[in-house]
């Protein structure tokens, strides 16, 4: 809301300076944004009247003019401007003025006596651009002929004004007026609230002329008034009071009828709309539309209605959406005489999301969709209609007001101790009647309650919270003391086998990952190619089409994330996202959040692509590979082991992706991502992703003390022969299992795959004992003891022992 203080202060004028006043409405929950004075300071500058012009001898461009500027002898000036001509009345810098500088931090320009050409100039006639009113530089600024000679220019054009911008809340709609701050400002101050101008007078009907009003949809449209006003000049300038009043509220002068409207919609708060009455046919109808209707508005753009958007109808059908913005073919323009001036009140249910659901706004929905006073309506109507005959004359007709359905005002109770608790300041009920009796609050007090009937222009009052807001603002925040807290601290011990969210965060970047953060909910698509979801969880009422489901998985997030990177010419992509999924599942699991029946899991997914590092001189350019990020997930994972299973993820490379396990526990997933989406995502390499629980990144092992062997370690190489579909990881399981339960095995400390050879396809012979389904992998056994150094006797019936019990449990056998 934009407003300038003198505008406010004919309505309202405490005994406050204008930071006092910006405080003062801060304090009370109208955050004062800004305060903004309407012109840069210049002296010097008055208004002047050019009472002759004539040529200049030297310069085509150029004129030399006599001015009177109010000193009782004309002044001979040079001006250049197109429009300078005798008879306007314009500003002028006298010598010795200091106007604006031309360039900010600039130093103010002087006006000093001159010779332009060979003739003198004792002074200068100023365009608006000059003296920083606006941007307009076509000529010199033209004033009113009324405008008294000799008045300095800042006085005469209120330029020592200050323009408010206040930041409200959706809740304050009854504050988006000038008329509801003043009624604000007087209940904070206590300073009494002046009468509009106008207020009490009724315009007098001076023709019969009625126009048919039908309210078809009560529960949308409660009151819907109007007047006929006959041969009107819709082409009259505005005047400059209201044109001055409506630039500081940020809005731009269009014509006089539309300026009225405005101009009422700023000062009470109650949009209006002026139809051209020789364009409507038949009566309005205030209904929802219907499928298949169309409307053309007036910012150029055709919609298209269904049931669920109210609109204003006549007998050619829609002509405007209700209470968000009229159709262009009954706008009033500037050769419309006759007029149908519009004010109603429409419930904000029924304007909510309309708007943005065209893709656009107004001023008008800003306010209906938020609530605007509905006994506001004929009161703002007979101000425009005022207005309307003062400025572009006209004859008026009686003003009809049709009430269907209007809102019921409960009163809402609020206890004083309840309050007293609330604010933790002793506030007595005297003071809380006070507050009420300012605020406008009508209320009766009973064994210390209050019973308080919030007015037709507040929506923002239901519950008793909102009563207490109310004392608490007037209060004064800034009188409730700040006290420490009373309760007791206490320390809380460190849990050492676990870390914190953000500690793993910080792993993570460690790892030269880079963190995104992404929307809940997704793609349908995403769920069904990355997740393998046919039946996600959907939004009731979702922002968008493309987020309509809640995500189960956060890749499809990570591959839009570096698909956008791609696009931009990145090369090389390391994202990681830590969130909540969403899943159906009745069952509450140790560490995740179930509510109603929906599981959300803490998740933890990293994409990689591209190559391992940057090009550089040192290490030749290669791709990243599912080992370059098992790597990384294992480090993530220290001290603790995870075991990597064969598996299928929908969303990942059947051949080249593994589940996680951890003790025996699926905890995730890790692979390439499937060849199919790399054609979809249009991505030309296989990007590497895993996604785990976050709880299994959480907890971590507690150190604990394992004597470190003084006597070197024995490697041996072994070479064991199996069958092509045997999986690797449990013959190592059985290998490191035998520690515990064979003596001879004790001293085995590490066993690592380092090699594996498969014959050539096709091949009918043997190689080294190897058939053709056969394969071999060769085993690294690292030996240690600490009792002493190892002797070959121990080494053999270790080894022995190891391969013994692969070949009982797989079959494997040593290659010869």
């Amino acid at each position: 809301m934009q407003f300038s203080e003198s505008w406010l202060r004919t309505l309202v004028d405490p005994d406050l300076s204008t930071d006092a006043l910006a405080h003062a409405l801060t304090m009370s929950g109208l955050e004062v944004e800004e305060t903004e004075p309407v012109a840069p300071p210049f002296s010097g500058v008055v208004v002047a009247k050019v009472l002759e012009v004539a040529k200049h001898p030297n310069a085509d461009r150029l004129n030399v003019c006599q001015v009177d500027a109010g000193t009782g002898t004309p002044l001979t000036i040079v001006c250049g401007a197109p429009n300078v001509a005798a008879g306007i009345k314009v500003p002028c810098a006298m010598v010795g003025a200091e106007l604006p500088p031309s360039e900010p931090g600039g130093a103010p320009f002087a006006i000093k006596v001159g010779k332009l050409r060979g003739v003198e100039s004792s002074g200068m006639l100023c365009s608006a651009r000059e003296l920083k009113l606006s941007e307009d530089h076509g000529g010199l600024l033209i004033l009113p002929e009324d405008a008294p000679v000799g008045t300095n220019i800042r006085a005469y054009l209120d330029l020592d004004d200050t323009v408010f911008t206040v930041k409200l809340t959706p809740n304050k709609a009854d504050c988006l007026s000038v008329l509801g701050v003043a009624r604000e400002v007087a209940a904070i101050t206590g300073a009494p609230l002046a009468a509009l101008p106008g207020q009490g007078t009724v315009p007098k009907a001076a023709i019969a002329d009625t126009f048919p009003v039908r309210i078809s949809a009560p529960d949308g449209c409660g009151r819907f008034g109007g007047r006929i006003i006959r041969n009107v000049n819709a082409a009259a300038p505005s005047p400059r009071w209201m044109v001055e009043r409506l630039e500081r509220a940020g809005q731009r002068s269009i014509s006089a009828l539309v300026d009225i409207t405005n101009y009422v919609m700023l000062e009470l708060g109650q949009p209006l709309h002026v139809y051209d009455l020789n364009r409507l046919q038949g009566g309005i109808d205030v209904r929802f539309g219907r499928a298949g209707e169309t409307l053309k508005l007036l910012n150029e753009q055709t919609v298209s209605l269904d049931e669920s958007v109210l609109a204003i109808t006549d007998a050619s059908g829609p002509i405007g959406l209700a209470g968000i913005m009229g159709g262009d073919s009954t706008k009033a323009g500037l050769d419309t005489q006759n007029i149908f001036l519009e004010g109603a009140f429409f419930y904000p249910q029924a304007i909510q999301g309309r708007a943005r659901k065209f893709n656009f706004g107004s001023d008008a929905s800003h306010r209906f969709e938020r609530g605007v006073d509905f006994d506001m309506n004929v009161r703002a109507l007979e101000r425009a209609t005022q207005l309307v005959l003062d400025i572009c004359g006209g004859q008026a007709g009686p003003l009809e007001d049709l009430v269907a359905k209007l809102p019921e005002r409960k009163p809402v109770q609020m206890r004083v101790a309840r309050a007293v608790k609330i604010l933790g300041v002793p506030v007595t009920e005297a003071e809380m009647a006070e507050i009420f009796t300012r605020l406008g609050l009508s209320f009766v007090l009973r064994d210390g309650v209050f019973d308080v009937t919030p007015p037709s222009y507040r929506f923002d009052i239901e519950i008793e919270e909102d009563l207490i807001e109310e004392v608490a603002r007037i209060y004064g925040f800034d009188r409730i003391p700040a006290n420490p807290p009373v309760a007791a601290s206490a320390m809380r011990s460190t849990q050492e086998g676990r870390r914190s969210q953000h500690v793993l965060r910080h792993a993570i970047a460690a790892r030269d990952y880079q963190e995104t953060v992404g929307f809940s909910f997704v793609d349908a698509e995403w769920e069904a190619d990355f997740g393998g979801n046919a039946n996600p969880i959907r939004l009731l009422n979702p922002i968008a089409n493309q987020l309509a489901v809640m995500r189960s998985t956060l890749i499809g997030s990570l591959v839009s994330a570096a698909r956008y990177n791609l696009n931009r010419k990145a090369t090389r992509v390391r994202v990681f996202e830590i969130g909540r999924t969403y899943h159906r599942d009745d069952a509450v699991k140790s560490g995740e959040l179930t509510v109603g029946g929906y599981r959300q899991p803490l998740t933890v997914t990293a994409l990689a692509y591209g190559p391992v590092a940057e090009e550089q001189w040192g290490l030749p350019t290669r791709q990243i590979d599912f080992f370059d990020v098992k790597g990384d997930l294992e480090a993530l994972l220290a001290p603790r082991a995870a075991r990597f299973v064969k598996g299928e993820h929908p969303a990942l490379h059947p051949g080249r992706s593994a589940a996680i396990e951890i003790d025996g526990k699926r905890v995730g997933w890790i692979g390439e991502l499937h060849p199919r989406w790399l054609q979809k995502y249009d991505l030309p390499h296989a990007p590497v992703v895993f996604e785990i629980e976050a709880e299994a990144l959480f907890d971590r092992d507690v150190p604990t003390y394992r004597e470190i062997s003084k006597f070197p370690p024995v490697a041996r190489d072994i070479a064991l022969v199996v069958p092509q579909d045997q999986a690797v990881q449990p013959l190592i399981d059985a290998m490191l299992a035998a520690r515990a339960d064979d003596l001879a095995c004790r001293v085995v400390q590490d066993v690592a795959l380092f090699d594996e050879f498969r014959p050539k396809a096709g091949s009918t012979g043997t190689s080294g004992g190897l058939g053709a389904q056969d394969k071999s992998l060769a085993f690294r056994v690292t030996l240690q003891d600490t009792a002493g150094t190892l002797q070959d006797e121990t080494v053999d019936r270790a080894i022995a022992a190891l391969v013994q019990r692969v070949g009982d449990a797989f079959g494997a056998r040593l290659r010869a």
